[in-house]
């Protein structure tokens, strides 16, 4: 049976578990526990009374992150002629319409988000069942597809900095 380290045993009986405690108490409380060796975490889980069943009461978005998730972001835009120069000023590190979809379904991966121009959308509709599991795919609910005539806002918006957020049914 393992056992746990003075650490954790220190910084378990700061934290009362029967208390419920407000966000801002709860972040001044991690933040004077010891930090461990590794990089940390923090989860958090909100109730928000919606029911995930009913499609008017879906819960979909994108959190902005003030520091970012502490790792650099790759950018694939799926876009052709004057968006596809556009999105290379604006500093997307791949840039390609029916050549980028060829090069996924061969296997490449080598990026964390795409972007994708409306009139590309039938190009990298094909290229569902491979981006979609890793979630990648890009979707105008998100931001990921863009609407407006340049490419320059879509990708200038540092995706390091953003988190999706979606509804899951309670745990219960």
């Amino acid at each position: 049976m393992s056992r746990h380290g003075k650490a954790y045993l220190e910084a378990r009986t700061a934290v009362d578990r029967e208390r419920e405690y407000s966000p801002s108490e709860a972040i001044a409380l991690i933040r004077q526990l010891p930090g461990p060796k590794f990089d940390e975490s923090v989860e958090v889980h909100v109730r928000t009374g919606l029911n995930v069943r009913h499609a008017d009461e879906q819960l979909r978005g994108t959190l902005a992150l003030p520091n970012g998730l502490g790792k650099d972001v790759k950018v694939a835009v799926f876009a052709q002629g004057d968006k596809a120069r556009e999105a290379e000023e604006a500093g997307a590190d791949v840039v390609g319409a029916e050549d980028l979809a060829q090069r996924i379904q061969d296997g490449f991966d080598d990026f964390d988000t795409a972007i994708a121009t409306p009139d590309l959308m039938p190009v990298v509709g094909r290229l569902g069942r491979i981006l979609g599991p890793r979630g990648k795919m890009p979707n105008p609910r998100v931001g990921t597809v863009t609407i407006t005539s340049t490419m320059g806002p879509g990708v200038k918006v540092d995706p390091s900095r953003t988190r999706d957020i979606i509804e899951e049914p309670a745990a219960a």
